[in-house]
């Protein structure tokens, strides 16, 4: 249930884990706590790594799975459209929230993620949007219950503040217990972990070659407000992201030479 003063109308949900996904469970929890109806448009199957991508040369299929709860055959990006634009076309969301991701969504990582890339086309349009993510060390012991204790608090501190338009926020909440966590803080993008990506090939049982890529991982040095250095440390990040994405130095240089 909402609660007897809640923020907003309506939030609608996605995320790139898939529909079934344990953090879209932890996202449902928190949501209905902020808005008086939450809708779930999300991906059928995983579709980590999307990133802002949509389907245009493939038709979309929808199933209701009850209640203002909806499947798509395709990208998290897919789901978001499809929600707006068709779904809650009469009545938009007043927030989209994308997650709680499987994993962290630091630096160069934001790029490819699928779970920032719907918050970012709910800013596309023209919706406020927020990303979520829970950092983990073992995959298989998730601690779901820190995203589900910080991000109510979280949310609404965030959605009480002024929000400037051309922007989404990417929220990380660190491996650690809640009552551990270091406070909020707004951080910048930064470096993250990820410093390329590997083909990995194996051999099918009838001999033929495929391929995993995977990305490949580890520490690197990162500014001190970066929020792969506060999630490291314990706290939860908050990145302002925006579409715009000239290198500013590297713009100045190349005019200079231009002279």
């Amino acid at each position: 249930m909402a609660t007897d003063d809640p923020l907003l109308r309506r939030v609608l949900l996605t995320n790139d884990d898939g529909i079934d996904a344990p953090g879209l469970a932890v996202l449902e929890t928190v949501a209905s706590t902020l808005a008086h109806e939450v809708w779930i448009v999300a991906p059928e199957r995983d579709q980590s790594g999307t990133s802002h991508s949509i389907s245009l040369h493939s038709p979309l299929r929808v199933s209701e799975r009850g209640e203002r709860r909806f499947g798509v055959d395709g990208t998290p990006g897919d789901c978001v459209i499809m929600a707006a634009r068709h779904l809650m076309r009469d009545a938009p969301p007043d927030l989209v929230l994308s997650g709680v991701n499987r994993g962290a969504n630091l630096g160069v990582e934001t790029v490819f993620s699928g779970t920032v890339g719907a918050a970012m086309t709910g800013l596309l349009l023209g919706l406020r949007s927020i990303a979520l993510s829970q950092a983990f060390s073992d995959r298989d012991a998730v601690r779901w219950v820190t995203a589900t204790a910080l991000a109510p608090g979280v949310l609404r501190r965030l959605l009480g503040k002024p929000w400037p338009e051309g922007c989404c926020l990417n929220v990380n909440f660190p491996d650690v217990e809640a009552a551990s966590a270091a406070p909020m803080r707004i951080t910048t993008q930064g470096v993250g972990l990820v410093h390329g990506i590997e083909a990995k090939p194996q051999v099918d049982p009838r001999g033929f070659p495929y391929y995993w890529l995977k990305f490949k991982r580890a520490r690197r040095d990162d500014a001190p407000d970066s929020e792969t250095t506060v999630v490291m440390a314990g706290g939860v990040a908050v990145t302002p992201l925006r579409f715009e994405r000239t290198d500013d130095a590297a713009l100045r240089q190349m005019r200079e030479d231009e002279r």
